[in-house]
């Protein structure tokens, strides 16, 4: 099984998957990482749409160890059944996508979350650091938004909203990149965002 996890870019992702199918073994399974993008937006860009699918891992998979598994209109019913027992195999929870879904099931639980604070930030109703307070103490939540945005990582984020056609999401995008990315607040890998880590 060969598992993809370049950024969230469709460009990227499509390009990389053409590289690779001329590498892998005919017998490789094709699982993108993707947690935005649907594989059949890449499935044509590889030898193998049957053996092409999603194996999207959580942030912090060694902690939070679901992998959402979900197949294209091409891929073979026995290739996603494999998958799901690698997972297994993994000591991971499969969490099986039985409908091609952009975000799968955490980010389109997730996004809205996220979305919803950038734009109150954005507008100026509240602080990040308020914002953040308010949902870990109201919902018992370990991380607010904002420091779930530096686990996610800043190019991701700015990635998912330069392009949108909410004005205030785009103004996020902005920020984020000459506020944060352009100072080398990449994230939590990096050690600072919003936040800085240890």
């Amino acid at each position: 099984i060969v598992i993809e996890a370049v950024p969230e870019r469709l460009d990227i992702k499509q390009s990389t998957w053409k590289k690779v199918s001329d590498l892998a073994p005919a017998k490789s399974i094709f699982c993108t990482n993707s947690s935005t993008l649907l594989p059949s937006a890449m499935a044509p860009f590889t030898d193998r749409p049957e053996k092409f699918l999603s194996f999207h891992f959580a942030n912090q998979v060694w902690k939070f160890n679901t992998g959402e598994i979900m197949s294209q209109p091409q891929t073979d019913r026995d290739v996603f059944d494999q998958v799901v027992e690698f997972a297994k195999e993994m000591g991971m929870v499969p969490i099986k996508i039985h409908k091609e879904q952009p975000g799968y099931v955490l980010n389109s639980l997730l996004l809205p979350l996220l979305t919803a604070a950038a734009d109150l930030w954005v507008r100026g109703v509240a602080s990040f650091k308020d914002i953040d307070k308010t949902w870990k103490i109201a919902t018992g939540s370990p991380a607010g938004p904002f420091r779930i945005d530096d686990t996610i990582g800043m190019m991701t984020m700015y990635n998912l909203n330069k392009d949108s056609s909410d004005p205030v999401l785009r103004k996020f995008a902005e920020i984020l990149k000459s506020e944060y990315i352009d100072r080398g607040r990449m994230g939590k890998a990096v050690g600072h965002g919003f936040y800085d880590y240890q």
